[in-house]
């Protein structure tokens, strides 16, 4: 017994002698990371010098050849400060991102790196295999660790064969179950700071879910590699089984950059919203042209089942009734309609037209009205046959697609949206991803992928009245709408309170009041924005169109202004010399004061679009009126129950 606990002693002495710790910081010297290599490597993080990562132990495990981070051993490390500036094709929420960081970069034995950065709003870290070897990837380890009494937002999902809408569950990190998994991105709250962990530069591998374990760590698990996948229930336009799969989570051919695993830390929720870590750990442009990408607005048709009113022939899915939307669109310089679900032959016959509708005729009626043609299709059968369908409707002159049903984060369908934005990047054709997974950076690899799903929105009015509340959306932004734009469709004209609510499929409201809707048009980032109602019910709300569309969908500068998750949000985004403002709350009403010290000197008008005096009783209540303002100003903003406030500040 002596021998052996002398022989474990000197091991423990061995470990110890072996380990090496690295640190690094941010530039503002308030984030900083702790590397530690032993039998694993591991890392923690502060901020201010108060820990809110504990521990997060992470190594990847292959078929052959060296596993990362199992008894690593060193070669050499390098640190540097990089200070850049970024411009985006598409500025979601910024036209110019400084990108300044301080790297550490940790070159290990067996041919791999593991990189570092530090940010001022965040930290990540990425694995470089600089190997030649094909080989799978058997799993990655990433197992969080936070301090105790360490709460989560947890985007809780029943099966990683997902759309990846979620609501998300107020639970403390230990309560979180074994058998319990969650989508990304997910927030954390440890030491009264907020940390925000996602991915990004997700290119050829699997996307991560993060499960719990009973404790206060969380450890990620991934889809494995797809053998077999088959039509279920007979719905095989969208619905698969997945009958088979490998031991595997991915294959991989040596040489290569696995994605950043990003962690956006800050003890101020408005820092949460104004982040652009996804965006600046993404890969650099891929294409060299991009001003044929036009951002803008969408009549769209599906949420409002084609319900046009007021007019002499039958509504439906016919080409009259999409000349009448496309009439809206342009009596209203709205730049795109959709045309969803219903105009090809079937969901499994892509390439050709439903004989109600003349699709040809209906780009061409929109060309001449300055109205772009997007069309709705079905990943399956469009991956069955992905150039000929692609090169069939850039002929006819659509302008974009709008792709529905992946459902799936495995390895396959990673590469399947890379191959889909490239090819629509060859053919100058937009992508709006629907039924997808969270943006994980190819939208600044390939910025025609000008949107995506991922969310619970206002679709979700059409069938359920328990969810989409106020609270939730003003949780959007500081979850979500995080990992990058969101296709949350908003627009609802039908509102109402809680009490009022009732679900209509066909003619659908929407929770909160009519001023809430609008101010999403502000808040909500979405480079492709939709206009859900019916254009019929739009024509008696004019001013409230004439109010939303001159709202851009594309921003030079974002500030948050008031920020607290889940209860309320206020900013303010700038688009050439005009500012436009947004605020929204959840089911409390709240007064909201903030000044307008980001405007130049000068006088301002400033069109308020807010709740009326009765919205508390009728949801679609509301005022607009007009005010001068100056640098020197306050905004004073009154909502409602689930109310909303918007304004447009132009120089005088």
């Amino acid at each position: 017994m002596k021998k052996q606990g002398f022989l474990f002693l000197l091991l423990l002495i061995t470990v110890g002698l072996h380990a090496q710790n690295f640190s690094v910081k941010s530039p503002d010297n308030q984030l900083e990371i702790t590397v530690n290599v032993a039998e694993t490597i591991s890392w923690s993080a502060t901020l201010n010098n108060i820990v809110v990562i504990e521990k997060a132990t992470v190594g990847m495990d292959f078929s052959k050849g060296t596993n990362f981070g199992n008894n690593a051993s060193v070669k050499n490390h390098t640190i540097k400060t990089v200070s850049e500036v970024i411009y985006p094709a598409v500025p979601h929420k910024n036209s110019k991102i400084d990108d300044n960081y301080t790297e550490l970069s940790i070159q290990f034995k067996g041919n791999y790196k593991l990189n570092f950065r530090a940010y001022n709003d965040g930290v990540a870290y990425q694995f470089i295999d600089d190997t030649k070897t094909k080989r799978n990837v058997i799993s990655e380890a990433v197992d969080l660790t936070f301090p105790d009494g360490a709460t989560s937002l947890f985007p809780i999902e029943k099966s990683m064969y997902s759309h990846n809408e979620c609501y998300y569950l107020d639970k403390t990190v230990t309560d979180i179950k074994t058998e319990e998994f969650c989508s990304l991105p997910v927030l954390f709250t440890s030491n009264k700071t907020r940390v925000l962990f996602t991915e990004t530069a997700l290119h050829d591998y699997p996307g991560l879910f993060l499960k719990g374990n009973n404790n206060s760590t969380l450890s990620a698990q991934f889809p494995k590699y797809v053998l077999e996948a088959v039509d279920k229930d007979g719905r095989s336009d969208r619905v698969q089984t997945i009958t088979k799969e490998a031991n595997y989570i991915a294959e991989t051919t040596g040489k290569r950059a696995f994605p950043w695993r990003v962690f956006v830390i800050t003890n101020d929720d408005a820092k949460l919203v104004e982040s652009n870590l996804t965006y600046q750990l993404s890969k650099p442009t891929a294409i060299k042209n991009t001003d044929w990408i036009k951002p803008g607005k969408v009549a769209w048709d599906w949420y409002n089942a084609n319900n046009i009113y007021g007019v002499d022939f039958e509504s439906g899915l016919n080409t009259e009734t999409y000349k009448y939307f496309i009439d809206f669109a342009s009596k209203n310089n709205i730049e795109y309609v959709i045309l969803d679900e219903g105009w090809t032959k079937s969901t499994t016959d892509i390439l050709h037209v439903n004989p109600d509708m003349d699709v040809q005729e209906l780009i061409r009626y929109g060309e001449e009205k300055n109205v772009g043609i997007i069309l709705w299709v079905l990943w399956k059968p469009l991956d069955e046959n992905l150039n000929e369908i692609l090169e069939t409707y850039k002929s006819w002159g659509a302008k974009g697609i709008k792709i529905d049903y992946m459902q799936r984060n495995d390895q396959y369908m990673v590469n399947s949206y890379e191959a889909i934005a490239k090819k629509c990047a060859e053919l100058e054709m937009l992508v709006d991803f629907h039924g997808a997974f969270k943006p994980s950076g190819l939208r600044r690899m390939y910025p025609n992928v000008i949107n995506y799903e991922g969310v619970k929105g206002n679709e979700n009015n059409k069938w359920s009245g328990e969810e989409n509340t106020p609270k939730h959306n003003v949780t959007l932004p500081f979850t979500r709408m995080v990992a990058g734009p969101l296709d949350y469709t908003p627009g609802a004209m039908n509102n109402a309170q809680e009490k009022n609510y009732s679900i209509r499929f066909e003619r659908p409201m929407s929770m909160g009041t009519r001023s809430h809707q609008v101010a999403m048009y502000v808040i909500y980032e979405a480079p492709l924005q939709m206009l859900c109602e019916s254009p019929s019910r739009y024509y008696e709300e004019q001013e409230t169109v004439d109010f939303i569309t001159k709202i851009p969908t594309v921003w030079d500068e974002t500030k948050v202004l008031k920020a607290s998750v889940g209860n309320y949000i206020a900013l303010a985004r700038k688009k050439g010399d005009t500012w436009y403002l947004g605020a929204m709350t959840n089911w409390d009403e709240r007064n909201l004061e903030f000044d307008l010290s980001f405007l130049d000197d000068g006088n301002y008008s400033m069109t308020i679009y807010k709740d009326g005096v009765n919205a508390n009783k009728f949801a679609e209540d509301y005022k607009i009126e007009t005010t001068t303002v100056t640098k020197a100003s306050k905004a004073t903003v009154k909502m409602a129950k689930g109310g909303g406030w918007a304004a447009i500040i132009t120089k005088q």
